[in-house]
């Protein structure tokens, strides 16, 4: 009698493992999504539209998603979308309205990009179409990118964020730019912790919005990403500093540094592991200053949500960076 008690509960446990097992072998991989995406970009790109330009504007809107409580996440594989008011209409009654023709007649911008005779803002080839047929009306050129994005978002680091990601994904003909790296070759010498928060007195009292890491005079300093070079030159802060721009609206910040990489310029394009410059001991003063504390590395990264830009705490990210080099030299 007992065996018979325990079937039901042998049959749901045998069930429930069933459907995890299967629900896993639906999630696609990573690689898998990005092929997948970039099939979307390359289905919907034309002659005034590159695939790439698309590409940025849904990685920025998947970006501001993922940081902001005021947005919703879309699903799929697409992250673009659009308000009502500018998908049906905003003189249309209906804000849930998918017909093309009353969308149309009231003015509203969404499109049916698969030919199915609906405009539907959770579609991806509906979201993609509509949004590859805005930028087409602005022409081909880089400016006209430009100004179409500004005529969108109304916001000008908006703007060159987008740019940004545009200019990553056409330089290096790829999706797949997550790869990072630790800011010093873990074959050197040097030493870090937590010091996120602490007091800071040079110039007025603030918290140290970043990672100290110690380490010898002239050791080399590395790209943590793939991005682009947005600032480089001297901070009375931080000293000789670089900030380096990647395709999450991550802003990566490297000062007190000796010297830079001299072949390195604004706007030039690195990828991880790339030297960009020396550990050194430059700051709090005037241009040249050097010499007020020991020699290290402070590193900061700073988030772009499409409103502000604010500081977060990089040490458990260097911590996984840490792990992950030392793994990959093994």
């Amino acid at each position: 009698m007992r065996h018979w008690l325990l079937l039901p509960i042998y049959v749901i446990t045998l069930s429930l493992i069933s459907f995890a097992v299967i629900s896993a072998q639906e999630q696609p991989t990573q690689e898998e999504l990005l092929e997948n995406r970039m099939n979307y970009y390359l289905q919907f790109e034309n002659e005034l539209v590159p695939w790439y330009h698309l590409a940025a504007v849904d990685q920025f809107e998947r970006n501001i998603q993922q940081v902001r409580n005021d947005i919703p996440n879309k699903d799929g594989i697409i992250a673009l979308q659009f308000t009502n008011d500018y998908w049906v209409g905003t003189l249309n009654p209906n804000k849930e309205d998918t017909s093309p023709l009353s969308i149309a007649f009231f003015a509203g911008k969404g499109l049916d990009g698969n030919g199915d005779d609906y405009a539907d803002p959770s579609d991806d080839e509906d979201v993609l179409f509509t949004m590859a047929t805005f930028l087409s009306g602005y022409g081909s050129e880089e400016e006209d990118f430009s100004l179409a994005l500004w005529d969108y978002y109304k916001r000008e680091e908006t703007v060159n964020q987008i740019t940004t990601i545009a200019n990553l994904y056409k330089h290096f003909e790829t999706l797949d730019l997550d790869e990072h790296a630790f800011p010093i070759p873990i074959k050197h010498n040097y030493s870090y912790q937590g010091t996120w928060g602490a007091k800071r007195g040079w110039g007025g009292r603030r918290i140290h919005e970043g990672t100290d890491l110690f380490a010898s005079y002239g050791v080399p300093v590395q790209s943590t990403s793939y991005g682009v070079i947005e600032t480089l030159g001297w901070n009375e802060y931080g000293g000789w500093r670089i900030g380096i721009r990647d395709i999450h609206n991550t802003y990566h910040y490297f000062a007190h540094l000796a010297y830079f990489n001299k072949d390195l310029k604004e706007g030039d394009i690195v990828e991880p592991k790339t030297i960009i410059g020396y550990v050194g001991n430059s700051g709090y003063g005037k241009k040249g200053t050097s010499g007020k504390f020991p020699p290290h590395l402070h590193y900061g990264m700073y988030k772009d949500n499409g409103r502000t830009e604010w500081a977060f705490d990089p040490y458990p990210s260097l911590r996984l960076w840490e792990r992950q080099d030392r793994n990959t030299d093994r």
